[in-house]
């Protein structure tokens, strides 16, 4: 998982030019194990943005160096948010529209909208569900220690 966010970490620096902070990780599959003896590419790209945020997917490729063949081992969506990393940074700032190149760029930026509607009505639900549980420290005998 830290290949997937420091390749999703460079792509949100050159898209915006800034610092940023990983906010979510939003949906992260694994597809195919990878093998020791295999090499592994890690691809990103910057998939949507809004205002502050962007959307990076993330598609790891493994390689049987025996046989050449490749496959997709995961793939993951994650968002980051753009923060002034100097002080001489202006605070009022938009991030770069995202413009795709390619035919499966196209296809990844085209459901943004929808899984950001998805991902921003999952927020809310989580912070209801986060305001249920108990800060309790296990070894303590404060509360019931579920």
């Amino acid at each position: 998982m830290t290949l997937i966010d420091d390749a999703a970490s460079i792509s949100i620096s050159r898209h915006c030019r800034r610092g940023a902070v990983t906010a979510s990780l939003d949906n992260l599959n694994f597809l195919q194990p990878l093998h020791a003896n295999h090499s592994v590419c890690v691809k990103s790209y910057v998939s949507g943005s809004h205002n502050k945020s962007m959307e990076v997917f993330v598609k790891v490729i493994g390689e049987n160096l025996s046989t050449g063949e490749r496959y997709l081992a995961a793939t993951c969506f994650t968002t980051f948010v753009a923060v002034p990393s100097h002080m001489n940074e202006e605070t009022e700032f938009i991030v770069p529209a995202v413009i795709p190149e390619t035919a499966e760029e196209k296809m990844v930026c085209d459901g943004y909208q929808q899984r950001r509607d998805h991902r921003l009505k999952e927020r809310d639900d989580y912070k209801k569900f986060a305001a249920l549980l108990s800060t309790d420290l296990p070894w303590s005998d404060e509360g019931t220690g579920d």
